[in-house]
């Protein structure tokens, strides 16, 4: 059976792919991951099996985008909070001191401005809100322009000034816990941590620090390490967080637009043509 396999479609990172799976598969072309990150694959050990990878960056832009925005408005105006006090058998009515920060005229720092990056920009441009950000490369000055962002070189920079920190960084060794007890310190304390990436970018040991004292207002989380996390964690034990289960891509259309962009791919693989998202080793 493992001679007949060419092509490998992964879903929420199963099957693992391990060295023994690529020497039972001798005939293997092309792995397609259902999704933008890779971190879950280790890149040389397929690239040494001569086995091209693709992810979908395309089908899964704007639906993570749209997750990000979810979740600033979310926390800004602490949706979750008022909604278990609105359901709650003893309401009569809603304290006057649950008060949420205002959006429009706010700073976005976003850190990682690639496709998805630019997408929030864009997002967040028609909130009002001043743009920051910063990443390994500045973008075309046309492409600040069209979103009225301001380039960050150092992050540093952008920690002490925005109000919303997005993170939207691949997983790699050089952003593992990128975001640490210094940066939470650099931050505003009336700042909120947005963080749509990858849970292991944020120490979540400082992050639970920080909201417990105050050196940061809120954090919203759509990633954890690991996933889900541990019933007693201390982040499910604080009302200026909230959590959801890496939602960045489930969507209806999402789902079936990152198969036909895999389908896309393996195609491409299997008949000697460039892969369109052909993700290479670093």
């Amino acid at each position: 059976v493992g001679k007949k396999v060419q092509a490998i479609y992964l879903w929420w990172h199963k099957p693992v792919i391990d060295k023994e799976l690529l020497q039972s598969l001798p005939n293997l072309k092309v792995i397609a991951n259902s999704g933008v990150g890779m971190d879950h694959l280790d890149l040389k050990l397929i690239a040494s099996f001569g086995v091209k990878m693709a992810n979908a960056p395309r089908a899964v832009s704007s639906t993570t985008a749209d997750t990000g925005i979810a979740l600033l408005l979310a926390s800004a105006r602490r949706l979750v909070e008022v909604h278990n006090i609105s359901i709650s058998p003893s309401m009569d009515y809603c304290e006057a001191d649950i008060l949420g920060v205002k959006v429009a005229g706010a700073t976005l720092g976003i850190i990682g401005m690639g496709r998805i990056g630019y997408k929030i920009a864009v997002r967040a441009k028609a909130f009002e809100m001043n743009i920051l950000y910063h990443n390994r490369t500045r973008r075309k000055v046309q492409e600040e322009q069209a979103v009225g962002a301001t380039y960050c070189k150092k992050m540093d920079s952008l920690l002490q000034q925005a109000d919303f920190v997005m993170l939207v960084v691949s997983l790699t060794p050089q952003t593992h816990k990128l975001i640490g007890k210094r940066e939470l310190e650099l931050m505003k304390p009336t700042a909120t941590l947005i963080n749509i990436s990858r849970g292991a970018v944020v120490d979540q040991e400082a992050l639970v620090a920080a909201l417990q004292t105050g050196v940061i207002r809120a954090a919203a989380l759509d990633v954890t390490s690991p996933e889900p996390l541990p019933r007693d964690h201390a982040l499910l034990k604080l009302k200026n967080v909230i959590i959801t289960p890496h939602l960045g891509i489930k969507t209806d259309k999402a789902t079936y637009m990152i198969t036909e962009e895999a389908v896309e791919n393996i195609l491409a693989a299997l008949n000697g043509l460039p892969l369109p998202s052909e993700v290479l080793p670093s």
